[in-house]
């Protein structure tokens, strides 16, 4: 199960429920094979979002989201075989979600909210649209059109 948890909902007027959000967060998850984990979305307000720019991209402007992996993408499929091990075995593993990472969302550099949470969901796990052939792209699209608002 992904776990989520949303902060500064106050400065997004048309940001989607806490549930929205989660479903959106697991559908891409899923979609890479990601069935556990833990995610924080936070949205913040230009300046906040200009400062994270300039300091981890060194882009002094603002931007819709950025997204700050935490434990990292590739031992999440070994984290996924211990838990089947564990469960083969009878028992029940004692481990905390895994922290995906957070996603920041500037909402007034932000034209849809959904597709933000998505995007960022999707570089958490790995993918970028600025290095790959247009795969995150288009399944940010397939995303967003498959889940129901």
């Amino acid at each position: 199960m992904i776990e989520l948890e949303l902060f500064g909902a106050a400065l997004a007027s048309a940001a989607p429920s806490v549930e929205e959000a989660q479903q959106l967060c697991a559908e891409a998850a899923a979609r890479l094979g990601i069935e556990d984990g833990h995610v924080a979305i936070e949205f913040v307000g230009e300046q906040r979002i200009t400062q994270l720019n300039a300091d981890y991209r060194h882009k002094p402007e603002p931007t819709d989201v950025l997204s700050f992996p935490i434990d990292g993408v590739d031992p999440l499929g070994a984290s996924a075989e211990h838990k089947h091990q564990e469960s083969s075995l009878g028992g029940e593993p004692d481990t905390p979600p895994r922290e995906l990472g957070d996603i920041v969302i500037c909402p007034e550099h932000t034209a849809d909210l959904r597709e933000a949470i998505v995007h960022g969901m999707l570089h958490l796990l790995g993918m970028d649209h600025e290095r790959d052939d247009g795969q995150m792209l288009a399944l940010q699209r397939e995303l967003l059109a498959g889940v129901t608002r």
